[in-house]
Order: structure tokens, then sequence, then C-alpha cells
């Protein structure tokens, strides 16, 4: 799958209806950021069964905010609707299957537990 581009409109939506969505927080300006492109174009296509999703954040200013965007390139990947992963800077591909394959493998049950028990204690 190639990537997609997502807006404030279509995020909820596009992190609630799949499985295991990355998140590229991006600006055309930024170096590292077009530097990061073909790699993170290249994992949608080596990964079809995951949604890669771009965020143009000149364009999305309010949900980069609310995502709590601080440094570009971030990429951020939630799984089962859960936050599971958040990094500014440039990955290199290897560096990126690491990002994917620790995605992948993580024990949902433990996540989701983990979650509600800080949501107890909060």
């Amino acid at each position: 799958m190639a990537t997609i581009d997502i807006t404030e409109k279509t995020f909820d939506e596009t992190i609630t209806d799949n499985s295991i969505v990355l998140v590229d927080f991006w600006a055309g300006w930024c170096g590292p950021c077009r530097m990061f492109a073909p790699t993170f174009t290249a994992a949608s296509v080596k990964h079809p069964e995951i949604v890669f999703a771009k965020v143009d954040t000149e364009a999305e200013q309010g949900l980069a905010a609310a995502a709590g965007i601080r440094s570009i390139p971030t990429l951020m990947a939630f799984r089962d609707k859960v936050l599971v992963f958040s990094q500014p800077g440039a990955l290199n591909a290897a560096s990126l299957d690491e990002v994917i394959a620790g995605v992948q493998n993580l024990d949902m049950a433990a996540v989701h537990a983990s979650v509600a028990a800080q949501q107890a204690s909060a």
C-alpha cells in the first residue's frame, strides 16, 4: 500500500479503522523529512498490511499541536487504537524495520492491561 495523507478530519477514523498505523509528521521545508520520505514509502510497499499515513504539519497545524509534535519528522505508531511508539528524527530503513517488527510483535493484551491500570490510577 502506498502512503496516504491524513488530516484532522480523517486522523481518528484512520487510527480506529486499522490495526496498525504508522504516521509520519513532516513538512515540505524540512530536509530530514524529505530524506525520510523515500524510506517511509519503501516500507509502505514492503508492508501492505500496515497503513502508512503522512501528516503535513504546515497544512495540519491543529493536528500537529494536538499530537504534541515539537520536532519533525516525528514517527508515531498506533496498534489497536493505542499509541505504542513516538519518536522524532529520521530513521534509516533498518531502524524503521525494527520499529515495524516491534509494533507487530507487541503483546497487545499486556499493553491494554497497562493502559487500563494507568487510567485507573489517574
